[in-house]
Protein backbone atom coordinates (compact mmCIF):
# COMPACT_ATOMS: atom_id res chain seq x y z
CA UNK A 1 0.00 0.00 0.00
CA UNK A 2 2.69 2.20 0.67
CA UNK A 3 4.35 2.60 -2.80
CA UNK A 4 0.25 3.10 -4.33
CA UNK A 5 -0.33 6.15 -2.25
CA UNK A 6 -0.92 9.07 -3.80
CA UNK A 7 1.29 11.96 -3.07
CA UNK A 8 -0.99 15.14 -3.14
CA UNK A 9 -3.86 15.57 -0.11
CA UNK A 10 -6.76 15.38 -1.77
CA UNK A 11 -5.33 12.37 -3.77
CA UNK A 12 -4.37 9.74 -0.21
CA UNK A 13 -7.83 10.85 1.28
CA UNK A 14 -9.40 9.94 -1.93
CA UNK A 15 -8.15 6.29 -1.40
CA UNK A 16 -8.56 6.31 2.34
CA UNK A 17 -12.00 7.85 2.45
CA UNK A 18 -12.80 5.27 0.11
CA UNK A 19 -11.27 1.81 2.06
CA UNK A 20 -12.46 2.83 5.86
CA UNK A 21 -15.60 5.21 5.57
CA UNK A 22 -17.17 4.07 7.98
CA UNK A 23 -14.35 4.20 10.44
CA UNK A 24 -13.97 7.02 12.71
CA UNK A 25 -11.29 9.57 11.88
CA UNK A 26 -11.39 12.81 14.04
CA UNK A 27 -12.80 13.92 17.16
CA UNK A 28 -12.64 16.35 20.26
CA UNK A 29 -12.93 14.19 23.62
CA UNK A 30 -16.03 13.37 24.97
CA UNK A 31 -17.86 13.69 21.59
CA UNK A 32 -19.40 11.35 18.58
CA UNK A 33 -16.31 11.01 16.12
CA UNK A 34 -16.45 11.65 12.22
CA UNK A 35 -15.99 9.16 10.08
CA UNK A 36 -14.08 8.59 7.13
CA UNK A 37 -17.10 9.28 5.11
CA UNK A 38 -18.52 12.32 7.31
CA UNK A 39 -15.33 14.21 7.63
CA UNK A 40 -14.65 13.82 3.37
CA UNK A 41 -18.56 15.46 3.12
CA UNK A 42 -17.81 18.21 5.41
CA UNK A 43 -14.54 18.73 3.75
CA UNK A 44 -16.17 19.30 0.50
CA UNK A 45 -18.87 21.47 2.22
CA UNK A 46 -15.98 24.00 3.61
CA UNK A 47 -14.13 24.13 -0.16
CA UNK A 48 -18.18 24.79 -1.30
CA UNK A 49 -18.21 28.13 1.09
CA UNK A 50 -14.47 28.86 0.21
CA UNK A 51 -15.47 29.03 -3.30
CA UNK A 52 -18.53 31.28 -2.54
CA UNK A 53 -16.26 33.60 -0.64
CA UNK A 54 -14.19 34.06 -3.59
CA UNK A 55 -11.24 31.84 -2.59
CA UNK A 56 -9.08 30.57 -5.67
CA UNK A 57 -6.35 27.88 -6.54
CA UNK A 58 -3.10 29.38 -4.99
CA UNK A 59 -4.77 31.76 -2.42
CA UNK A 60 -3.15 31.66 0.86
CA UNK A 61 -5.53 31.07 3.83
CA UNK A 62 -4.15 31.17 7.61
CA UNK A 63 -5.03 29.15 10.41
CA UNK A 64 -4.77 30.20 13.98
CA UNK A 65 -6.19 27.93 16.28
CA UNK A 66 -6.08 25.67 19.56
CA UNK A 67 -5.69 21.99 17.46
CA UNK A 68 -9.82 20.87 17.09
CA UNK A 69 -10.93 18.70 14.42
CA UNK A 70 -12.32 21.82 12.55
CA UNK A 71 -8.18 22.44 11.95
CA UNK A 72 -7.53 19.47 10.37
CA UNK A 73 -10.87 20.11 8.12
CA UNK A 74 -10.03 23.94 7.34
CA UNK A 75 -6.53 22.68 6.56
CA UNK A 76 -7.28 19.97 4.37
CA UNK A 77 -10.26 21.75 2.61
CA UNK A 78 -7.63 24.94 2.03
CA UNK A 79 -5.26 22.11 0.41
CA UNK A 80 -7.98 19.98 -1.67
CA UNK A 81 -8.69 23.15 -3.80
CA UNK A 82 -5.26 24.21 -4.91
CA UNK A 83 -5.11 27.19 -2.04
CA UNK A 84 -2.16 27.17 0.19
CA UNK A 85 -2.61 26.91 4.15
CA UNK A 86 -0.63 29.10 5.98
CA UNK A 87 -0.67 27.59 10.04
CA UNK A 88 0.01 29.87 12.55
CA UNK A 89 1.64 29.08 16.08
CA UNK A 90 -1.48 29.89 18.90
CA UNK A 91 1.45 31.46 21.20
CA UNK A 92 2.93 33.89 18.37
CA UNK A 93 2.63 37.66 19.21
CA UNK A 94 -0.34 39.47 17.46
CA UNK A 95 2.62 41.65 15.77
CA UNK A 96 4.10 38.60 14.66
CA UNK A 97 1.29 37.36 13.80
CA UNK A 98 0.31 40.38 11.70
CA UNK A 99 3.58 39.94 9.92
CA UNK A 100 2.79 36.67 8.92
CA UNK A 101 -0.22 38.10 7.40
CA UNK A 102 1.08 41.07 5.84
CA UNK A 103 4.10 38.39 4.18
CA UNK A 104 2.57 35.62 3.07
CA UNK A 105 -0.45 37.71 1.65
CA UNK A 106 -3.05 35.71 3.22
CA UNK A 107 -6.82 36.07 1.69
CA UNK A 108 -8.07 34.90 4.49
CA UNK A 109 -7.63 33.47 8.07
CA UNK A 110 -9.45 30.67 10.11
CA UNK A 111 -9.42 31.69 13.58
CA UNK A 112 -10.78 30.21 17.34
CA UNK A 113 -12.86 32.09 19.51
CA UNK A 114 -10.22 32.35 22.42
CA UNK A 115 -7.38 33.97 19.85
CA UNK A 116 -9.43 36.40 17.79
CA UNK A 117 -8.27 39.16 20.15
CA UNK A 118 -5.05 38.66 18.25
CA UNK A 119 -6.21 39.79 15.05
CA UNK A 120 -8.00 42.48 15.85
CA UNK A 121 -5.18 45.11 14.84
CA UNK A 122 -4.15 43.29 11.08
CA UNK A 123 -4.99 46.59 8.94
CA UNK A 124 -6.65 45.03 6.67
CA UNK A 125 -9.99 45.42 6.25
CA UNK A 126 -10.60 42.97 3.12
CA UNK A 127 -9.48 40.20 4.87
CA UNK A 128 -11.89 37.24 5.37
CA UNK A 129 -11.98 36.23 8.95
CA UNK A 130 -13.91 32.78 9.87
CA UNK A 131 -14.60 31.34 12.83
CA UNK A 132 -13.52 28.27 12.91
CA UNK A 133 -15.68 26.17 15.17
CA UNK A 134 -18.57 26.71 13.21
CA UNK A 135 -17.33 28.36 9.47
CA UNK A 136 -19.40 31.84 10.30
CA UNK A 137 -17.70 35.32 9.19
CA UNK A 138 -16.21 37.57 12.51
CA UNK A 139 -17.49 40.40 10.18
CA UNK A 140 -21.35 39.47 9.41
CA UNK A 141 -22.69 37.49 7.10
CA UNK A 142 -21.34 37.60 3.33
CA UNK A 143 -23.39 38.37 0.36
CA UNK A 144 -22.52 34.66 -0.51
CA UNK A 145 -24.95 33.45 2.38
CA UNK A 146 -23.66 31.18 5.22
CA UNK A 147 -21.50 27.76 5.41
CA UNK A 148 -23.98 24.85 4.47
CA UNK A 149 -23.17 21.24 4.98
CA UNK A 150 -24.06 18.80 2.76
CA UNK A 151 -23.04 21.13 -0.40
CA UNK A 152 -20.09 20.31 -2.61
CA UNK A 153 -17.88 21.98 -4.72
CA UNK A 154 -18.33 23.41 -8.20
CA UNK A 155 -14.66 23.35 -9.28
CA UNK A 156 -12.66 20.51 -10.20
CA UNK A 157 -9.24 21.39 -8.80
CA UNK A 158 -6.25 19.49 -10.81
CA UNK A 159 -3.39 19.19 -7.82
CA UNK A 160 0.17 18.13 -8.93
CA UNK A 161 2.18 17.22 -5.84
CA UNK A 162 4.60 19.81 -6.65
CA UNK A 163 2.08 21.94 -6.24
CA UNK A 164 2.95 24.63 -2.82
CA UNK A 165 0.57 23.30 0.27
CA UNK A 166 1.54 24.96 3.24
CA UNK A 167 3.73 28.08 4.28
CA UNK A 168 4.82 27.26 7.75
CA UNK A 169 6.28 30.11 9.72
CA UNK A 170 8.51 28.82 12.25
CA UNK A 171 10.06 31.30 14.97
CA UNK A 172 13.12 28.90 15.95
CA UNK A 173 15.01 30.36 18.36
CA UNK A 174 16.78 32.13 16.43
CA UNK A 175 15.03 35.29 15.85
CA UNK A 176 12.98 36.51 12.96
CA UNK A 177 10.17 34.17 11.54
CA UNK A 178 10.82 32.71 8.14
CA UNK A 179 7.79 30.88 5.66
CA UNK A 180 8.68 27.48 5.09
CA UNK A 181 7.44 25.99 1.66
CA UNK A 182 6.33 22.69 2.10
CA UNK A 183 4.46 21.31 -1.45
CA UNK A 184 2.19 18.15 -1.42
CA UNK A 185 5.41 15.70 -2.45
CA UNK A 186 7.34 16.74 0.87
CA UNK A 187 4.28 16.52 3.12
CA UNK A 188 3.10 13.28 1.73
CA UNK A 189 6.18 11.52 0.97
CA UNK A 190 7.67 12.03 4.53
CA UNK A 191 4.19 10.84 6.02
CA UNK A 192 4.56 7.58 4.15
CA UNK A 193 7.82 7.08 5.39
CA UNK A 194 6.62 7.06 8.40
CA UNK A 195 5.29 3.38 8.35
CA UNK A 196 8.90 2.39 8.07
CA UNK A 197 9.45 3.79 11.69
CA UNK A 198 6.52 2.61 13.18
CA UNK A 199 3.52 0.95 11.18
CA UNK A 200 0.02 1.76 11.61
CA UNK A 201 -3.40 0.94 10.82
CA UNK A 202 -7.08 1.58 10.97
CA UNK A 203 -6.99 0.42 14.57
CA UNK A 204 -4.47 2.60 15.88
CA UNK A 205 -5.97 5.59 17.82
CA UNK A 206 -3.51 9.57 18.41
CA UNK A 207 -4.20 10.89 21.27
CA UNK A 208 -3.03 14.83 19.67
CA UNK A 209 -1.56 17.13 22.54
CA UNK A 210 0.81 19.41 20.29
CA UNK A 211 0.05 22.00 18.32
CA UNK A 212 -1.01 21.49 14.82
CA UNK A 213 0.20 24.36 13.66
CA UNK A 214 3.98 22.74 13.97
CA UNK A 215 5.14 20.31 11.44
CA UNK A 216 6.14 17.78 13.89
CA UNK A 217 2.44 17.18 14.40
CA UNK A 218 0.88 18.34 11.20
CA UNK A 219 2.93 15.55 9.38
CA UNK A 220 3.14 12.56 11.65
CA UNK A 221 0.07 13.16 14.10
CA UNK A 222 -2.55 14.17 11.25
CA UNK A 223 -1.54 13.38 7.67
CA UNK A 224 0.12 10.63 8.43
CA UNK A 225 -2.83 8.57 10.41
CA UNK A 226 -5.47 9.62 8.20
CA UNK A 227 -3.55 7.97 5.24
CA UNK A 228 -4.12 4.55 7.33
CA UNK A 229 -7.51 5.09 8.26
CA UNK A 230 -6.46 5.56 12.03
CA UNK A 231 -8.42 7.85 14.25
CA UNK A 232 -7.33 11.09 15.91
CA UNK A 233 -8.43 12.69 18.87
CA UNK A 234 -8.14 15.92 19.98
CA UNK A 235 -8.10 17.88 23.58
CA UNK A 236 -9.53 21.03 22.42
CA UNK A 237 -7.06 22.96 25.25
CA UNK A 238 -3.33 22.91 26.05
CA UNK A 239 -2.39 19.51 27.46
CA UNK A 240 -2.85 19.95 31.43
CA UNK A 241 -2.63 17.20 33.72
CA UNK A 242 -6.26 17.80 35.17
CA UNK A 243 -7.44 17.35 31.61
CA UNK A 244 -4.72 15.12 30.00
CA UNK A 245 -5.43 12.16 32.54
CA UNK A 246 -9.25 11.85 32.05
CA UNK A 247 -8.69 11.65 28.16
CA UNK A 248 -5.84 9.14 28.20
CA UNK A 249 -8.28 6.61 30.18
CA UNK A 250 -10.71 7.53 27.43
CA UNK A 251 -9.10 7.39 24.52
CA UNK A 252 -6.65 4.59 25.49
CA UNK A 253 -4.23 5.77 22.70
CA UNK A 254 -2.09 3.68 21.05
CA UNK A 255 0.06 6.36 19.68
CA UNK A 256 0.88 9.65 21.01
CA UNK A 257 3.83 12.33 19.40
CA UNK A 258 5.36 14.36 22.49
CA UNK A 259 8.28 17.17 23.09
CA UNK A 260 10.94 16.20 25.60
CA UNK A 261 9.59 18.57 28.45
CA UNK A 262 6.17 16.61 28.95
CA UNK A 263 7.61 13.30 29.83
CA UNK A 264 10.76 14.85 32.10
CA UNK A 265 7.87 16.67 33.64
CA UNK A 266 6.07 13.34 34.34
CA UNK A 267 9.36 12.06 35.56
CA UNK A 268 10.52 14.78 37.92
CA UNK A 269 6.93 15.20 39.25
CA UNK A 270 6.00 11.57 39.33
CA UNK A 271 8.57 9.07 39.05
CA UNK A 272 11.23 10.82 41.14
CA UNK A 273 8.78 11.80 44.14
CA UNK A 274 8.24 8.31 44.15
CA UNK A 275 11.69 7.12 45.03
CA UNK A 276 12.63 9.70 47.32
CA UNK A 277 9.92 8.92 49.94
CA UNK A 278 12.09 7.22 52.36
CA UNK A 279 15.82 6.52 53.22
CA UNK A 280 15.47 2.33 51.56
CA UNK A 281 14.74 3.59 48.24
CA UNK A 282 16.90 6.48 48.28
CA UNK A 283 19.70 4.19 48.47
CA UNK A 284 18.14 1.55 46.16
CA UNK A 285 17.89 3.95 43.27
CA UNK A 286 21.79 3.65 43.37
CA UNK A 287 22.67 0.22 43.23
CA UNK A 288 21.85 -0.96 39.41
CA UNK A 289 20.22 -4.05 39.56
CA UNK A 290 17.67 -2.97 42.14
CA UNK A 291 16.89 0.31 40.55
CA UNK A 292 16.23 -1.25 37.19
CA UNK A 293 13.86 -4.11 39.16
CA UNK A 294 11.94 -0.84 40.33
CA UNK A 295 12.27 1.08 37.07
CA UNK A 296 10.39 -1.65 35.75
CA UNK A 297 7.62 -1.37 38.50
CA UNK A 298 6.85 2.46 37.63
CA UNK A 299 7.05 1.17 33.90
CA UNK A 300 3.91 -0.98 34.57
CA UNK A 301 2.44 1.98 36.40
CA UNK A 302 3.36 4.71 34.06
CA UNK A 303 1.59 2.27 31.02
CA UNK A 304 -1.96 2.20 33.19
CA UNK A 305 -1.70 6.00 33.08
CA UNK A 306 -1.81 5.94 29.42
CA UNK A 307 -4.26 3.17 29.43
CA UNK A 308 -1.81 0.36 29.04
CA UNK A 309 -2.46 0.46 25.09
CA UNK A 310 0.10 2.17 24.01
CA UNK A 311 2.83 1.13 21.49
CA UNK A 312 4.25 4.82 19.88
CA UNK A 313 5.31 7.39 22.37
CA UNK A 314 7.26 9.78 19.71
CA UNK A 315 9.45 12.54 21.10
CA UNK A 316 11.26 15.31 19.31
CA UNK A 317 11.70 18.92 18.88
CA UNK A 318 14.91 18.81 21.24
CA UNK A 319 16.94 16.29 22.74
CA UNK A 320 15.53 14.25 25.65
CA UNK A 321 17.08 14.63 28.85
CA UNK A 322 19.93 11.67 29.39
CA UNK A 323 18.36 10.46 32.68
CA UNK A 324 15.04 10.57 31.75
CA UNK A 325 15.75 8.22 28.53
CA UNK A 326 17.56 5.61 30.38
CA UNK A 327 14.78 5.92 32.70
CA UNK A 328 12.42 5.04 29.94
CA UNK A 329 14.46 2.61 28.33
CA UNK A 330 15.06 0.34 31.71
CA UNK A 331 10.86 0.73 32.49
CA UNK A 332 10.07 -0.46 29.00
CA UNK A 333 8.13 2.05 27.95
CA UNK A 334 7.44 2.00 24.53
CA UNK A 335 9.27 5.53 23.39
CA UNK A 336 10.90 6.88 19.86
CA UNK A 337 12.99 9.22 19.81
CA UNK A 338 13.00 11.12 15.65
CA UNK A 339 14.88 13.99 14.39
CA UNK A 340 13.76 16.74 11.94
CA UNK A 341 13.58 20.07 10.63
CA UNK A 342 10.34 22.07 9.30
CA UNK A 343 12.51 22.45 6.36
CA UNK A 344 12.19 18.61 5.96
CA UNK A 345 8.46 17.97 6.48
CA UNK A 346 10.06 17.22 9.12
CA UNK A 347 11.14 13.79 9.62
CA UNK A 348 14.30 13.01 8.69
CA UNK A 349 15.74 10.32 11.28
CA UNK A 350 14.21 7.95 13.75
CA UNK A 351 13.90 4.48 15.50
CA UNK A 352 10.81 2.57 16.55
CA UNK A 353 10.03 1.56 20.24
CA UNK A 354 13.34 -1.32 21.80
CA UNK A 355 15.56 -0.23 18.90
CA UNK A 356 17.18 3.07 20.89
CA UNK A 357 20.43 3.96 21.50
CA UNK A 358 20.86 5.94 24.22
CA UNK A 359 20.52 10.08 23.22
CA UNK A 360 20.61 8.85 19.52
CA UNK A 361 18.07 9.96 17.80
CA UNK A 362 18.15 6.49 15.33
CA UNK A 363 19.49 6.17 11.51
CA UNK A 364 17.64 7.76 8.44
CA UNK A 365 14.82 7.19 7.51
CA UNK A 366 14.05 4.89 4.18
CA UNK A 367 14.74 7.48 1.45
CA UNK A 368 16.27 9.96 2.97
CA UNK A 369 20.11 10.96 2.57
CA UNK A 370 21.94 12.14 5.52
CA UNK A 371 25.83 13.41 5.38
CA UNK A 372 27.87 15.13 7.75
CA UNK A 373 30.04 18.05 5.98
CA UNK A 374 33.37 18.29 6.31
CA UNK A 375 33.87 16.22 9.98
CA UNK A 376 35.94 16.69 12.45
CA UNK A 377 39.05 14.51 11.61
CA UNK A 378 39.18 13.24 15.21
CA UNK A 379 35.66 13.36 16.43
CA UNK A 380 33.85 13.06 13.36
CA UNK A 381 31.57 15.47 14.06
CA UNK A 382 30.29 18.54 11.65
CA UNK A 383 26.90 19.84 10.08
CA UNK A 384 24.19 17.61 9.52
CA UNK A 385 23.09 17.94 5.88
CA UNK A 386 20.19 16.18 4.59
CA UNK A 387 18.51 15.52 0.67
CA UNK A 388 14.86 13.58 -0.21
CA UNK A 389 12.08 14.12 -1.53
CA UNK A 390 10.94 15.64 2.14
CA UNK A 391 13.11 18.73 1.62
CA UNK A 392 11.28 21.75 1.41
CA UNK A 393 10.80 23.89 -1.49
CA UNK A 394 11.94 27.29 -0.17
CA UNK A 395 11.91 29.93 2.06
CA UNK A 396 8.50 31.86 0.58
CA UNK A 397 9.68 35.48 -1.05
CA UNK A 398 13.45 34.85 0.44
CA UNK A 399 15.37 33.80 -2.40
CA UNK A 400 18.32 35.16 -0.48
CA UNK A 401 17.84 32.53 2.44
CA UNK A 402 16.61 29.96 0.51
CA UNK A 403 20.70 30.02 -1.40
CA UNK A 404 22.05 30.36 2.17
CA UNK A 405 20.36 26.49 3.35
CA UNK A 406 20.40 24.72 -0.09
CA UNK A 407 23.35 23.58 -2.30
CA UNK A 408 22.69 23.26 -5.91
CA UNK A 409 22.49 19.49 -5.59
CA UNK A 410 19.81 19.19 -3.59
CA UNK A 411 21.50 19.41 -0.12
CA UNK A 412 19.71 21.10 3.05
CA UNK A 413 21.94 22.23 5.15
CA UNK A 414 20.19 21.91 8.71
CA UNK A 415 22.55 23.75 11.15
CA UNK A 416 22.98 21.05 13.62
CA UNK A 417 26.21 19.75 14.49
CA UNK A 418 26.20 15.66 14.62
CA UNK A 419 27.97 12.44 13.95
CA UNK A 420 26.96 8.54 12.86
CA UNK A 421 28.35 5.61 15.00
CA UNK A 422 29.82 2.69 13.27
CA UNK A 423 26.07 1.40 12.55
CA UNK A 424 24.59 4.37 11.34
CA UNK A 425 22.55 5.70 14.16
CA UNK A 426 22.75 9.51 14.33
CA UNK A 427 24.09 11.82 17.48
CA UNK A 428 22.99 15.82 17.66
CA UNK A 429 25.28 17.40 19.68
CA UNK A 430 23.83 21.07 19.34
CA UNK A 431 22.96 23.88 16.84
CA UNK A 432 26.09 25.08 14.86
CA UNK A 433 24.78 28.62 15.74
CA UNK A 434 25.03 27.58 19.94
CA UNK A 435 28.58 25.78 19.95
CA UNK A 436 31.15 27.82 21.63
CA UNK A 437 34.51 27.56 20.86
CA UNK A 438 36.89 28.59 23.77
CA UNK A 439 40.06 30.33 23.15
CA UNK A 440 42.14 27.24 23.24
CA UNK A 441 40.16 25.69 19.89
CA UNK A 442 38.02 23.83 22.47
CA UNK A 443 34.41 22.93 21.50
CA UNK A 444 31.66 23.12 23.81
CA UNK A 445 28.34 22.49 22.97
CA UNK A 446 26.02 24.30 25.67
CA UNK A 447 23.04 21.36 25.52
CA UNK A 448 24.98 19.51 27.22
CA UNK A 449 25.89 21.20 29.93
CA UNK A 450 21.96 22.44 30.01
CA UNK A 451 21.23 18.76 30.37
CA UNK A 452 23.38 18.22 33.60
CA UNK A 453 21.74 21.39 35.05
CA UNK A 454 18.48 20.33 34.56
CA UNK A 455 19.04 17.29 36.77
CA UNK A 456 19.73 18.83 39.24
CA UNK A 457 16.84 19.44 42.16
CA UNK A 458 14.13 21.70 41.97
CA UNK A 459 15.53 22.97 38.44
CA UNK A 460 12.66 23.71 35.81
CA UNK A 461 15.05 24.95 33.29
CA UNK A 462 18.28 26.69 31.94
CA UNK A 463 20.38 28.00 29.73
CA UNK A 464 24.40 28.05 29.10
CA UNK A 465 26.12 31.19 27.46
CA UNK A 466 29.12 32.74 26.80
CA UNK A 467 29.51 36.30 28.01
CA UNK A 468 32.90 37.84 27.35
CA UNK A 469 35.05 34.61 27.63
CA UNK A 470 32.66 33.46 30.69
CA UNK A 471 30.50 30.43 30.51
CA UNK A 472 27.38 31.45 32.62
CA UNK A 473 23.95 29.50 33.11
CA UNK A 474 20.95 31.18 33.72
CA UNK A 475 18.41 28.53 35.85
CA UNK A 476 15.09 28.96 36.95
CA UNK A 477 14.43 27.09 40.12
CA UNK A 478 11.00 25.93 41.10
CA UNK A 479 10.52 28.06 43.83
CA UNK A 480 6.73 26.87 44.71
CA UNK A 481 8.23 23.10 45.24
CA UNK A 482 10.65 24.33 47.84
CA UNK A 483 7.76 26.81 49.58
CA UNK A 484 5.37 23.56 49.51
CA UNK A 485 8.04 21.34 50.90
CA UNK A 486 8.67 24.05 53.80
CA UNK A 487 5.15 25.86 54.38
CA UNK A 488 5.18 24.60 57.91
CA UNK A 489 7.80 27.62 58.22
CA UNK A 490 4.55 29.84 57.93
CA UNK A 491 5.81 33.48 57.83
CA UNK A 492 9.11 32.65 57.28
CA UNK A 493 8.82 30.99 54.27
CA UNK A 494 9.61 34.04 51.77
CA UNK A 495 13.27 34.41 53.71
CA UNK A 496 13.79 30.66 53.85
CA UNK A 497 13.16 30.20 49.60
CA UNK A 498 15.11 33.00 49.05
CA UNK A 499 18.12 31.81 50.97
CA UNK A 500 17.98 28.03 49.81
CA UNK A 501 17.67 29.63 46.10
CA UNK A 502 21.17 31.16 47.10
CA UNK A 503 21.90 27.62 48.00
CA UNK A 504 21.04 25.58 45.41
CA UNK A 505 22.72 28.22 43.07
CA UNK A 506 26.13 27.41 44.91
CA UNK A 507 25.70 23.86 45.19
CA UNK A 508 24.33 23.80 41.52
CA UNK A 509 27.89 25.24 40.17
CA UNK A 510 29.97 22.73 41.97
CA UNK A 511 27.38 20.08 40.75
CA UNK A 512 28.13 21.04 37.50
CA UNK A 513 31.51 21.33 37.36
CA UNK A 514 32.23 17.70 38.89
CA UNK A 515 30.60 16.64 35.68
CA UNK A 516 32.32 18.55 32.75
CA UNK A 517 35.65 19.19 31.42
CA UNK A 518 37.43 21.92 32.72
CA UNK A 519 37.33 23.92 29.48
CA UNK A 520 32.94 23.30 30.30
CA UNK A 521 33.24 24.38 33.92
CA UNK A 522 30.35 27.33 34.83
CA UNK A 523 31.80 30.26 35.95
CA UNK A 524 28.54 32.03 37.15
CA UNK A 525 25.01 30.97 37.85
CA UNK A 526 22.17 33.28 37.60
CA UNK A 527 18.83 32.86 38.97
CA UNK A 528 16.35 33.41 36.41
CA UNK A 529 13.20 34.74 37.90
CA UNK A 530 10.96 34.60 34.76
CA UNK A 531 10.51 31.40 32.98
CA UNK A 532 12.33 31.41 29.67
CA UNK A 533 10.47 32.41 26.55
CA UNK A 534 9.61 29.15 24.60
CA UNK A 535 9.20 27.84 20.73
CA UNK A 536 6.03 25.56 20.32
CA UNK A 537 8.25 22.55 20.88
CA UNK A 538 9.49 24.33 23.82
CA UNK A 539 12.83 24.87 23.07
CA UNK A 540 14.27 28.26 24.80
CA UNK A 541 14.53 30.87 22.85
CA UNK A 542 18.34 31.65 22.74
CA UNK A 543 18.65 34.66 20.33
CA UNK A 544 16.25 36.47 23.73
CA UNK A 545 18.90 35.79 26.12
CA UNK A 546 22.43 36.28 24.33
Amino acid sequence: MKDSLSLTFPGFFAQTAERFGDRPAISLIGENPLTYAELDDKIKSLMAWLEALGVKQGDKMAILSISIPNWAVSYLAVTFMGAVAVPVLPDFHPDEITNILVHSGAKGIFVSDGLRSKIENTGNDELIKIRIEDYSLFNGEAPAGLFTPGVIPQGHYAISPDDLAAIIYTSGTTGNPKGVMLTHRNICYNAIQCSTVHPINENDRFLSILPLSHTYENTIGLIYPLMRGASIHYLGKAPSPSLLLPALKIVRPTAMLSVPLIIEKIFRNKIQPEFRKNIFLRIAVHIPFIRKKLNVVAGRKLMSTFGDELRFFGIGGSKLNKTVEKFLIEARFPYAIGYGLTETSPLLAGTSPGHFRLQSTGPAIEGVELSIFKPDPKTGEGEIWARGANVMKGYYKEPGLTEEVMTPDGWFRTGDLGVFDRDGYLFIKGRSKNMIVRAGGENIYPEEIESIINNFRHVIDCLVLDQKGKLVALVQFNTDEIAERNKYLKDEIKDYVEHKIEELRLELQLYVNHRVNKFSQIQVVIVQQEPFEKTATQKIKRYLYR
